[in-house]
C-alpha cells in the first residue's frame, strides 16, 4: 500500500513536471507567436505606406497626363476651331440662307426693252412659222413727268423682284440685267424655255396719248391664238393672280386681265406668259408713284405675291 502510493505520487509528480513544460512550451509559443504577429503587423504597415506612396505617385502622374491632354485638346481645339470658323464663314458665302433655299421653282424675269444704244435694227417673226414681221427691238415709252425712260424703271423693279422671288426660293432666269445688252423679243421666251422656267413674267410700263389714262394691267395670249392658244388658261391664270395683287398691294388702279395675240414675246413662249403693264407713264399720278422707291418695294411685293399665288393653286 505505500509502495503504491510511492508510484502514484511520483506519476503525478511526472504528470505535474509534463504540464509545467507544457506550459512553459505554450508560453514560449505564444510569445513566439506575438512576435510574428507584431512582425507581420510591421510589415502590413510598411506595405500600406508603400501602397499609400505608389497611389500618390499614379495620382500625381494621371493629374500631368490630364493636363498634358487638356493643353493638347485646347491647342487642337484653337486649330479645329479656327478650320471651322473659315468653314462657316465659307458656308456663309457659298450657301444661301435658310429662307433662300430653292423650292424648286424656276421663274424667267424679263424687264421689258433696253436701252436705245443697243438696238440693232431687223425684224422677226410674230411666232413660230409666221411670215408676219414684227421689229426685234424697241426702247418703250418714257416717264412725262419724271423723264425716266421706260427701259430704265422695268430694269430696276426686275432686279429688285429678282432677290425677293430669290429669298423666297425661287430659281430666277433674266433675261437681261443691264440697259446695253440687246435682247430681242423672240429671244427673251427662248432664255425663258432654255433655261427651264416654268412662267414668264415680262415687266414693262404703258403708255398714252391721253393723260389721264391710268392704272395697271396683265396682257395674256387668247385661246384662239395660233401659237401659243394651249397656253391661255394657265397665262389667264397666272395674269389675274399677279395683277390682282400687285394692284392691292399698290393701290394702283386694277384694269384687269386683257387678250393680245399680237406679242412677239408672248407667240414664242413655251410656258405661261404674261406681261404686267405696271401703269402708265404719261399720267402724273402712275409715273411719278412708279419711281418712289417706297412704292417701288410695294410694286415688288405684289409681283412676287401673285406669282406665290400661282404656284399655290397650281398644286
Amino acid at each position: 500500500m505505500k509502495k503504491m502510493g510511492i508510484i502514484f505520487g511520483s506519476l503525478i509528480f511526472v504528470l505535474a513536471a509534463v504540464l509545467a513544460v507544457f506550459a512553459v512550451a505554450g508560453v514560449q509559443k505564444s510569445k513566439s507567436l506575438q512576435q510574428e504577429m507584431k512582425r507581420m503587423n510591421r510589415q502590413i504597415n510598411k506595405m500600406q505606406k508603400t501602397s499609400e506612396s505608389l497611389e500618390e505617385e499614379l495620382e500625381a502622374l494621371k493629374e500631368a497626363k490630364r493636363e498634358e491632354a487638356a493643353g493638347a485638346g485646347q491647342e487642337a481645339g484653337t486649330a479645329e476651331g479656327a478650320q471651322a470658323a473659315d468653314a462657316q464663314e465659307a458656308d456663309a458665302q457659298e450657301a444661301p440662307p435658310a429662307d433662300q433655299k430653292s423650292s424648286g421653282r424656276k421663274v424667267a424675269i424679263d424687264p421689258g426693252h433696253q436701252g436705245p444704244g443697243a438696238d440693232t435694227g431687223g425684224t422677226e417673226p410674230l411666232g413660230p412659222g409666221s411670215e408676219e414681221m414684227k421689229d426685234k427691238f424697241a426702247s418703250g415709252t418714257q416717264g412725262v413727268y419724271t423723264g425716266v425712260p421706260e427701259y430704265e424703271l422695268t430694269l430696276a423693279v426686275s432686279m429688285q423682284l429678282q432677290e425677293e422671288l430669290k429669298n423666297r426660293g425661287y430659281e430666277v432666269i433674266m433675261t437681261r440685267e443691264d440697259n446695253d445688252t440687246a435682247v430681242s423679243n423672240v429671244e427673251r421666251a427662248q432664255i425663258a424655255d432654255e433655261n427651264g422656267a416654268q412662267i414668264l413674267v415680262r415687266i414693262h410700263a404703258d403708255g398714252s396719248e391721253d393723260n389721264s389714262a391710268n392704272g395697271a394691267m396683265t396682257m395674256i395670249p387668247s385661246a384662239d391664238n395660233p401659237y401659243v392658244g394651249q397656253l391661255h388658261e394657265e397665262s389667264s391664270r397666272l395674269g389675274e393672280e399677279i395683277i390682282n395683287a400687285y394692284c392691292q398691294a399698290t393701290g394702283i388702279k386694277n384694269n384687269g386681265v386683257r387678250l393680245y395675240d399680237n406679242m412677239t414675246g408672248i407667240n414664242w413662249s413655251t410656258v405661261p406668259v404674261t406681261i404686267l403693264e405696271m401703269g402708265f407713264m404719261t399720267n402724273q399720278s402712275d409715273d411719278e408713284r412708279m419711281q418712289d422707291p417706297e412704292m417701288q418695294k410695294n410694286m415688288v411685293q405684289g409681283i412676287a405675291d401673285g406669282i406665290d399665288a400661282y404656284f399655290v393653286t397650281a398644286q
